[in-house]
Formats: structure tokens, C-alpha cells, sequence
């Protein structure tokens, strides 16, 4: 089994576990790929070159199984690196809530063996994809968790106008707006109000933040829709759009198309995993604390 490693430069505190992983990870016969940043990085941190049989440049690779090491926020830029190659993703947990990223370091050879000897479950999590009418985007258009239209700093408050499959939604009064896949409906969404949805649903959340009307609600629709957004605003001249947050600064007025990605991300989950199980643990559902 070929495996390619992607993480971040945040692991001073698990430096000995992951030096270990790397060594009984070489024990398996495994070809083991690293890309160079992480490895860069793990060189100078550890003191010594990790276990690996070979360093990774830029997105040009294939593996059978891609390991994410840090938090969700590593997460997010491990799907984009590794993009729709299909590959299967397993985050490994050096961060701090770890949704995504969900398998502690620790135990992160037992994962591996799991799949090695297909124990585990692979679910696919859909994405945003992000267009503008008439000019490219400077940075992978997609989006895992969500996209987030933000006023600019200088800005009182900015107007969106919606349109569903070229239908009127209606015109948000906000702060900005997100609109969420289900597997980042426990982010950005949730701490809006938006709803908690299922990962593996097809649908979007649409959930304004900080509405100027009270009859501005979250709204779930179906991934099959084609969301339209047109921002504009009083104060200022720009605004802002956030991917996973890879932000933008577009003049206001420029439109921006959303729809589902032609290829999902696929993540790798225990066995004995599931969303109800990670409710209950990350966030207390449920729980009386009484």
C-alpha cells in the first residue's frame, strides 16, 4: 500500500508519538510518501530525517490511503491537496475538537490497520464548488465546509441578493452569509444558529449571520440547487469571500455561482464510528449536566 502524509507545523507536543508512528508504520511494509513542507519541517523539529521512503512536491502523486496530521483546519487543506484524486483521507488528531481529524495520535497505527485489512467505513462528504461569471479564481474553488460572504472590515453591513436555480431566494441584510455543506454544518454554521445536518446528506445549509430582520432564518435546500449571490454595500467597495478560510477580497457587485462539485472527499471513519457517537462526545448532545 502506498500512503501519503500531509500535516502541519504544530506538533512540538507530539513529536515522540508521531516519531514512533513513523517507525511501526516502516514495520508494516507500506511505501510511505511525505509531503515536503511537513517533512521539512519534521526535520528540523526531530533532528534527524522521519522514516519515510520518499518526499512529495506540490499535488502530483497517487496513493492508496492520505493521512492528515493536525486538526480539521489541516484537514481542509489536505482535501484540497489532495483534490479529486479520490484518495481516501485519515485525519489523525494533533489539534484540539477534531471533527474531521478524529483519530488520536495514539491510536493512529491501529487505524491504518484497519484499513490495510478493510475494517473501516469510507463516507463521501460533498463539496461547494465556486465560480465567477467571466474570471478565475485565485485558489482551489472548493469548499469542504463552507463559503462565507463577509463584509469588509470598514463596512456597516452588506446586502445579498439570492437566487435559487435562477429563482428569487430573497435579499439578506447582514453581516455576511454562509452557505454550508453538511460536513461543516458543526462550524461556522452552527455558531449562526444554522442547523446541524447529517455528513452525509445531499443538501446545503444557507444561514445569514447577524440579520437586520428577524424573519431571516437559516434554510436548507437540496446540492442539486444552483445558489446565485450578488453582494453589495453602502460603505464600501469590496467584500469578502472566505472557502474554508481561503479568503478573497472582490469588488462589490461581483456575482458568484454555487453549486456541487463534480467529485466528493473521501474520509475515513472507524468501524465502530458515527456521527451520533461524535454529537455526544464533541459536543455534549444530549448530556444533563445535572
Amino acid at each position: 500500500m502506498r500512503i501519503a502524509i500531509y500535516g502541519n507545523s504544530y506538533q512540538d507536543q507530539h513529536l515522540v508519538e508521531l516519531a514512533r508512528f513513523l517507525q511501526e508504520l516502516a514495520g508494516l511494509n507500506v511505501w510511505v510518501e511525505m509531503e515536503a513542507s511537513f517533512f521539512n519541517y519534521l526535520c528540523r523539529a526531530l533532528g534527524e530525517p522521519p522514516i519515510v521512503n520518499d518526499v512529495i512536491h506540490g499535488h502530483d502523486f497517487s496513493a492508496a490511503l492520505a493521512l492528515s496530521v493536525g486538526g480539521d483546519g489541516t484537514f481542509l487543506r489536505t482535501a484540497g491537496w489532495v483534490a479529486d484524486k479520490g484518495i481516501p483521507i485519515l485525519g489523525i488528531n494533533t489539534g484540539h475538537l477534531g471533527y474531521l481529524a478524529a483519530v488520536p495520535v495514539e491510536k493512529a497505527l491501529d487505524m491504518v490497520k484497519e484499513v490495510i485489512d478493510d475494517r473501516c467505513r469510507i463516507e463521501s462528504r460533498s463539496l461547494l464548488a465556486v465560480e465567477i461569471p467571466g474570471r478565475a479564481i485565485d485558489t482551489w474553488p472548493y469548499a469542504l465546509n463552507e463559503v462565507a460572504i463577509l463584509k469588509d472590515d470598514t463596512a456597516s453591513m452588506i446586502t445579498v441578493d439570492a437566487h435559487i436555480d435562477q429563482h428569487p431566494l430573497a435579499t439578506y441584510m447582514a453581516d455576511g452569509l454562509i452557505v454550508s455543506t453538511p460536513t461543516g454544518s458543526t462550524g461556522y454554521n452552527l455558531s449562526v444558529g444554522g442547523p446541524i445536518i447529517e455528513p452525509t446528506a445531499t443538501n446545503w445549509v444557507i444561514s445569514p449571520i447577524a440579520a437586520h430582520s428577524l424573519t431571516m432564518r437559516p434554510l436548507v435546500v437540496n446540492n442539486q440547487s444552483v445558489i446565485e449571490l450578488r453582494t453589495e454595500a453602502r460603505a464600501s467597495q469590496s467584500y469578502r469571500v472566505s472557502l474554508d478560510g481561503r479568503s478573497l477580497t472582490l469588488p462589490t457587485g461581483t456575482p458568484l455561482r454555487l453549486s456541487l462539485a463534480p467529485f466528493s472527499i473521501r474520509v475515513v471513519q472507524p468501524h465502530d464510528h458515527y456521527f451520533t457517537s461524535t454529537l455526544r462526545k464533541k459536543l455534549y448532545w444530549g448530556v444533563d449536566p445535572r
